[in-house]
């Protein structure tokens, strides 16, 4: 009886452990891979837009 008692709390606190630090944490840490993407797909088209009117004006 006792075994079968841990054994529920354990299932509990492993899905209490993923649902609530686990996932959280991960779509945070892709919520700014995405941004710093973001960001560095804009630096990059402004560095192409710059140096293309660069060029051809001389």
């Amino acid at each position: 009886m006792g075994r079968i008692v841990m054994a529920v709390l354990g299932v509990l606190l492993a899905l209490y452990v993923v649902f609530g630090l686990v996932l959280p944490a991960l779509f945070g840490l892709l919520k700014f891979v995405f941004l710093l993407a973001l960001v560095a797909v804009v630096v990059v088209a402004a560095v192409t837009v710059v140096g293309k009117f660069g060029k051809s004006g001389k």
